[in-house]
């Protein structure tokens, strides 16, 4: 094993297509993308993102050792997002708005995007292609997503092997295969796993491309990464967490200039639905407040954590541990992206723990790189260590797959109107973008009467329709018999809009309450007119 200031040995063809040390210092200078061997150096050993760590993907070693890290987390990840994918037959809000988008035309997708939901453009395009191909309900909601975690924690394995060896690159994506906010994402009928994918994946060829500074790693880099952009354009917070990395790293010239030529083509490339998104923010984000207490707190342990972690693997190991490449690469990505995206949401309310889920790469290089030391030097702790972890994350686990992890059930809620309603009997939504957890059964939404719909989600390119004015609704509810009410629990704020509060009182002088049924984040409240229950 080389140490880090020794120079690196000359590539064979035997290498099996390592791209990591293809020819010998002089001759990258001599073909410009280092002005000296010195330049060259800086990225090599502990003092760089490359690192002398034992042989991993593309890196020598046998083809076994090679595979591992990346075969092993896949598989793990891959059993994990099959394993209860249909949630026990639940689906939440988010994932029908996923459902019933997918399922209108090309045209009507097309038009929706004009008013609403630009952001998830091209996911809504994918699923519209997959449940074209096969309308697999639920399973095929979710199955993009596993796929997506498949290909995380494999790259999130692969990341760990480049820079500290085989060992840590296994347990790197094991960690984050088994963290429950990646399991419940991975059975996920939205794009935050595939927005995963895609940064964690141009997080490798970064590293590729930093290790061994040529135009096809860069060209990787920007196109996967501008790939995750344009499926959430938050993805983009990944560049400053890079920018970071090659900062703390004293990257030489030409690799800032490399990654800034990268950058610019991403930032470019997103620029459109920047500007598209920037103008529906309000509708799309207009509910969301600026972050918590708990927020604050919740990413700030996380980053601690992290912080820790890095740090005992910085004190304890060497240059050909990797422990300081990966630090400079993992802590950034852990903090920056959310950190930023925190910040600004004091004054833009945009913040949501999943529009940055990929953050957690960064969480899980330190952690695999923690194990892997433990494992080599202290058994007997790896294996309590192990013990707990499973004893904390089986709970979890079970947890994620339940109609419980989520806010709401609109399986459960529309299969509670079915057995409530009548035909003909009037509908109202309350708020009135509640109306989606009906919007994905229409053999249960069409035999009711929908008292304020002014023009359907489709007439109107929205995602749950428009609603008429007070005067319409008014005259719609005063000529109803029977009322059902979707409404949110009991202790929800209630939403102050003219058209929401006529709902209100309407039923409450003109109707008496019949009935009501509690549902997972919901309420079903059947009303009639005074002597008619």
């Amino acid at each position: 094993m080389r140490g880090p200031t020794e120079r690196p040995r000359r590539a064979t063809e035997a290498d099996d297509g390592d791209d990591g040390d293809n020819g010998d210092d002089e001759d990258l200078v001599s073909r410009g993308h280092f002005e000296s061997v010195a330049e060259r150096d800086a990225l090599r050993g502990d003092g760089g993102l490359r690192s002398d760590a034992p042989a991993g993907p593309g890196r020598g070693g046998s083809r076994t050792g090679r595979a591992l890290p990346v075969a092993v987390p896949a598989a793990i990840a891959l059993a994990l997002g099959l394993w209860g994918i249909g949630r026990h037959d639940s689906m939440w809000r988010d994932e029908s708005v996923t459902y019933q988008v997918a399922h209108r035309s090309l045209g009507d997708i097309w038009g929706l995007l004009h008013h609403i939901d630009a952001v998830h453009g091209l996911y809504y395009l994918l699923m519209h292609t997959v449940f074209g191909v096969w309308d697999g309900g639920l399973t095929a909601l979710r199955l993009p997503s596993v796929a997506a975690t498949v290909l995380a924690a494999a790259a999130v394995g692969a990341i760990g092997a480049r820079l500290a060896g085989p060992r840590t690159g296994t347990l790197a994506g094991l960690v984050f295969a088994l963290l429950p906010i990646t399991q419940m994402y991975a059975q996920e009928g939205r794009s935050y796993a595939l927005v995963t994918a895609g940064v964690t994946w141009a997080t490798y060829f970064f590293v590729r491309a930093t290790d061994t500074p040529r135009p096809r790693w860069w060209t990787a880099y920007a196109l996967t990464l501008g790939l995750a952009c344009w499926l959430h354009e938050f993805a983009a917070l990944a560049l400053v967490a890079h920018g970071v990395t090659l900062w703390w790293s004293k990257a030489p010239r030409p690799v800032w200039r490399s990654w800034g030529i990268a950058a610019a083509c991403v930032t470019a490339g997103v620029a459109p639905l920047a500007v598209v998104s920037a103008g529906q923010a309000q509708a799309q984000l207009g509910w969301l407040g600026r972050p918590s207490l708990g927020m604050w707190l919740q990413f700030l342990a996380v980053a601690v954590v992290g912080a820790l972690l890095c740090r005992l693997l910085v004190r304890a190991g060497s240059a050909e541990a990797g422990a300081g490449a990966l630090t400079r690469l993992a802590l950034p990505l852990l903090v920056a992206p959310t950190g930023l995206l925190m910040l600004v949401s004091l004054v833009k309310p945009w913040y949501v723990d999943r529009y940055v889920l990929y953050t957690m790469a960064g969480l899980a290089l330190p952690a695999g790189a923690a194990l892997s030391r433990l494992i080599t030097s202290r058994r007997l702790w790896a294996g309590l260590s192990i013990a707990a972890a499973v004893a904390v994350l089986v709970p979890w686990s079970l947890l994620v797959r339940s109609p419980e992890s989520r806010k709401d059930d609109v399986v459960a809620i529309a299969h509670a109107v079915q057995r409530t309603a009548h035909p003909g009997d009037g509908v109202l939504f309350m708020p009135s973008r509640r109306r989606e957890w009906l919007l994905s059964y229409p053999r249960v939404y069409d035999r009711l009467d929908d008292l304020a719909l002014a023009e359907s989600p489709t007439a109107s390119r929205t995602l749950q329709g428009t609603e008429l004015p007070t005067a319409g609704i008014r005259r719609h509810i005063l000529a109803a018999d029977r009322v059902i009410a979707l409404m949110d629990p009991q202790g929800q704020p209630l939403d102050p809009f003219p058209q929401e509060e006529v709902k209100r009182q309407l039923l409450k002088r003109h109707f008496e309450e019949c009935d009501r049924v509690q549902e997972r984040g919901a309420q079903i409240v059947v009303y009639a007119k005074p002597g008619a229950c």
